[in-house]
């Protein structure tokens, strides 16, 4: 009996540090120290978005990367030292972009408020804002994210889902960071302006075994397609593909339509209709408005942007987002 009571106690007390931990982002947490922060990130994104509207889903990939590993830290900034090899440097953010656009937005930052706003939330203001600017859907980022210390190579490889992976394995890399199946299915919506080089799919074009053989979970004229215009040859690596196209400028549904039509340009997309459960989220989105889409990816990345977050005096607050403080 006095096991059970210590053990309710314990579950009581950590469910009460997690809420702490939340509750320590709050809309508007710079509206004091720094009350021009949110619009100068917002403003600087919409000066320069329209220069280069494929950095929307840059931006969103960064945010996405980095609260994967070690939660919404910025650490996915941080640059490899003598002796440590960062995340920057593992391979699924070798295509990450966005860094410089990042530090110039920080640098703002610095000349009106030195060493209050946190790369952390820089990362995840400019991807809300960069998707709003470009025409997709707006969503809450409550800040106070606190930057973190450590970036490693090896972690950003073990936890960050790669295009090739199965159902289980996004299964179990989302569970690991407290997002579901629902949410699985929401954020992969993104993919709806996303691009992809060769490299991350070919594999289902001309080796998906290891004996030349096809994906067949990928729609036979849609494989040709992209042989014939795309993806030549086994070994391009430098040509760029819409994940949704025709309609890569737009944040729609369309990407689900694909999906149901096995063309999903990677494994990780055709896995989402291997599942009943994901396979009937997807039927239900396509089945609801564009505003309700809108309205639930938000939820989704706003939960997304919780992740694991330093809040109060973990962390720092770096001056440079690729270093730490010295």
């Amino acid at each position: 009996m006095g096991s059970i009571r210590f053990s309710g106690i314990l579950v009581s007390c950590l469910l009460v540090i997690i809420g702490f931990s939340e509750a320590q982002l709050q809309l508007g947490f710079y509206s004091k120290n720094c009350p021009k922060a949110e619009k100068i990130v917002k403003d600087y994104i919409e000066e320069h978005i329209h220069n280069a509207p494929s950095l929307a889903a840059a931006l969103i990939r960064l945010h996405f990367h980095d609260c994967f590993v070690r939660g919404c830290d910025a650490s996915v900034l941080l640059n490899s030292t003598s002796s440590n090899q960062a995340e920057k440097d593992a391979p699924p953010n070798l295509t990450v972009r966005g860094f410089d656009f990042i530090d110039r937005i920080k640098s703002r930052l610095e000349a009106q408020c030195p060493g209050v706003v946190s790369c952390a939330d820089v990362i995840a203001l400019a991807a809300r804002d960069s998707i709003v600017a470009t025409g997709g859907p707006t969503w809450k980022v409550p800040t106070g994210r606190r930057d973190g210390v450590i970036a490693r190579r090896a972690e950003a490889l073990a936890n960050i889902p790669p295009p090739s992976s199965n159902f289980r394995t996004l299964q179990r890399t989302f569970a690991n960071v407290g997002l579901d199946l629902k949410d699985l299915v929401l954020l992969s919506g993104a993919h709806t302006i996303g691009v992809s080089h060769c490299p991350s799919f070919s594999n289902r074009l001309y080796n998906f075994t290891g004996v030349g053989d096809q994906d067949p979970a990928l729609n036979t004229q849609y494989a040709a397609n992209l042989k014939a215009n795309k993806c030549k040859t086994p070994t391009d690596n430098t040509t760029i593909v819409e994940m949704d196209p025709g309609s890569v400028r737009t944040f729609d549904l369309s990407y689900y339509t694909l999906l149901l039509k096995r063309r999903g340009l990677f494994q990780s997309d055709a896995a989402l209709t291997s599942s009943s459960t994901t396979l009937n989220y997807i039927n239900q989105l396509l089945k609801g408005s564009l505003q309700n889409f809108y309205d639930e990816f938000g939820k989704s990345m706003e939960k997304m942007g919780r992740i694991n977050v330093k809040t109060g005096s973990a962390g720092e607050i770096r001056k440079q987002c690729s270093v730490v403080n010295s």
